[in-house]
C-alpha cells in the first residue's frame, strides 16, 4: 500500500503493479490500517483510493492469497460487528467520516470491484474493464459489495452482471450507475469533485454521507429522527457558523477542521 496526503487529500494506492494490484492478505490488512489512519486525521477533506501500474485492481490474488490456509480461515470468520476482514477491507470505507473517490483505469474486476463499491463515488475511465468475477471461480462475492451492488442498480441488472460474471467497459459502468461518472482522465476529474467538497463545511460533508448511507435501509421515522439528530449537530458546528457568515458576508469560507465523526 501506499499512502501519501497533499493539500488535506489523502491518495491510498494499491502498490503491486506488476499483479496488476492483485489483492491478498497483505494489501487487505494494508487498505484496514490506511483507514483506520485516516479516520483519525480530521485535516483530511478527501480520500482518493487508485491503483498504481495498468489497473485498479484485477481482483483476488488466489495463488498468493491461499498459501496460507489457517490465515484465510482466520480472516473469513465473523468478527464482534458480525463482518470478517474480508468484508471489513471494503466496507470500512463506507463508515469513515470523509468522502472517498475510487478512481478506476484498466481492470475492475472480483475484488477490485467491491473494493471500488466501497467507496462513496467511482470516477473510471471508458475503456476500464468492470466484472463482478467471482461467477468464473463458481463462486458468489463475499467482500461486502453486494450491499452497495444493491443500493445502485436494479436487482434484475446486480442478478444478471453477479450470475454471468460478463465484463463490462467503464463507459457501461457508468450508464448502469455502477460508475459514478466516465471519464478520459478520472484523475482529473476526481481533483475537481475534491475542490467540490472542499468548498463546503467538512462537518456538513461528513454528517451528510452517515445521513444518506443511514436512511437507505431504515423506516421513515428512523429516518426522520436521523434528519434531527445530525441537524442539531450541525447547528452546534463551529464549521456552520463559518459557513453562515461567510454566505452573509459573500466571502469565500475559511473553515477548520472536522470536529464531526470519530
Amino acid at each position: 500500500m501506499a499512502v501519501t496526503i497533499t493539500d488535506d487529500v489523502a491518495h491510498v494506492q494499491l502498490n503491486r503493479p506488476d499483479k496488476l494490484n492483485a489483492i491478498n492478505l497483505e494489501v487487505i490488512d494494508g487498505l484496514i490500517d490506511a483507514a483506520r489512519m485516516l479516520r483519525s486525521r480530521r485535516d483530511i477533506r478527501a480520500i482518493v483510493l487508485g491503483g498504481r501500474g495498468r489497473s485498479f485492481s484485477a481482483g483476488l490474488d488466489f495463488a498468493s492469497t491461499f498459501t496460507d490456509k489457517k490465515r484465510v480461515a482466520r480472516y473469513f470468520l465473523p468478527g464482534l460487528r458480525r463482518a470478517n476482514r474480508f468484508q471489513r477491507v471494503n466496507a470500512i470505507w463506507r463508515e469513515l467520516p470523509i468522502p472517498v473517490i475510487a478512481v478506476v483505469h484498466g481492470h475492475c474486476f472480483g475484488a477490485g470491484l467491491q473494493l471500488a463499491l466501497g467507496a462513496d463515488f467511482r470516477l473510471t475511465t471508458p475503456d476500464a474493464q468492470w466484472s463482478i468475477m467471482e461467477a468464473k471461480w463458481g463462486l458468489v462475492p463475499d467482500m461486502s459489495g453486494t450491499v452497495p451492488l444493491a443500493e445502485l442498480v436494479p436487482s434484475d441488472v446486480a442478478m444478471s452482471l453477479t450470475m454471468s460474471g460478463r465484463i463490462i467497459s467503464g463507459q457501461e459502468a457508468a450508464g448502469l450507475g455502477l460508475a459514478t461518472h466516465a471519464h478520459d482522465d478520472p484523475q482529473t476529474a476526481a481533483g475537481e469533485l475534491v475542490g467540490e467538497l472542499s468548498a463546503r463545511s467538512p462537518d456538513s460533508v461528513a454528517a451528510t454521507k452517515r445521513l444518506l448511507y443511514g436512511t437507505r435501509r431504515g423506516t421513515i421515522r428512523s429516518a426522520l429522527r436521523l434528519e434531527r439528530a445530525l441537524q442539531a449537530k450541525m447547528f452546534r458546528s463551529p464549521n456552520t457558523r463559518i459557513a453562515r457568515k461567510a454566505g452573509e458576508s459573500k466571502t469565500e469560507p475559511q473553515f477548520g477542521h472536522r470536529t464531526f465523526g470519530s
